[in-house]
């Protein structure tokens, strides 16, 4: 048996899901602004709760692993090693774009069709990554500024290209066409039940010491004005 917990903190989507066998069995998330730190383990508990689960029965932990928001990254993956060191169970780390793709159900794809997760990276900026019919990567995430050279890879595609994300509306308000499709779907644990699984069943586990988010950008840091008396 595959009991997973599934966490996706990347955007301001604070997102829990839990999951058994690859079959996905509560997800509870909020969308309210800066909660994380505050809803997370709340949220947690309550999904377990309801599924009538012990935290000591899980036997892993998913966690999204970047791109996304310095500060929520962080606030999930030290949250989920806090329960892989409690528990003993291995951690699993899922990149947030790939994940944001199984939003988009296969009854929407067609063969040869082209998936762009984005999400907002903050000015004229997108995390993205380009992933194919059946949601293999075949160009990896990076940060994009929101300019034609960097999307020259559509050029000369002539399948259907799915946007999702919450960096989405802001690629379509300048180059949407009649090719592309905005999907208006958000970050989510429970897209995470297909790849949680798939790493649990191939050992793809996490060394938990070593490990960090991939934040893909520097945080915003900002310096306060105020003179130091």
């Amino acid at each position: 048996m595959a009991l997973i917990l599934q966490i996706e903190t990347s955007t301001e989507v604070c997102s829990v899901a839990l999951s058994k066998n690859g079959h996905l069995i509560h997800c509870y998330e909020t969308s309210d602004s800066n909660s994380h730190t505050e809803k997370l383990t709340l949220l947690i508990s309550q999904c377990l709760i309801d599924a009538g689960y012990k935290i000591s029965q899980l036997d892993a932990v998913a966690v999204s692993d970047g791109p996304g928001s310095y500060t929520s990254l962080r606030i999930g993956v030290a949250t989920s090693k806090g329960i892989c060191y409690a528990t003993g169970c291995p951690l699993i780390i899922v990149n947030s774009l790939s994940t944001l793709a199984y939003g988009i159900t296969k009854d929407n794809i067609h063969q040869n069709d082209i998936i762009v997760p984005m999400i907002d990276a903050r000015r004229m900026e997108v995390y993205m990554a380009v992933l194919d019919d059946s949601y293999n990567i075949i160009d990896p995430t990076k940060a994009a500024i929101l300019d034609s050279d960097s999307f020259s890879f559509f050029t000369g595609i002539k399948n259907n290209i799915h946007l999702c994300g919450n960096g989405a509306q802001k690629w379509w308000d300048i180059y949407g066409t009649d090719q592309f499709s905005i999907h208006h779907i958000n970050t989510s644990a429970k897209f995470m039940t297909t790849e949680s699984y798939n790493a649990y069943l191939e050992n793809r586990f996490t060394d938990m010491i070593d490990y960090t988010p991939n934040y893909f950008k520097s945080p915003n840091i900002t310096k306060s004005l105020k003179k130091i008396l």
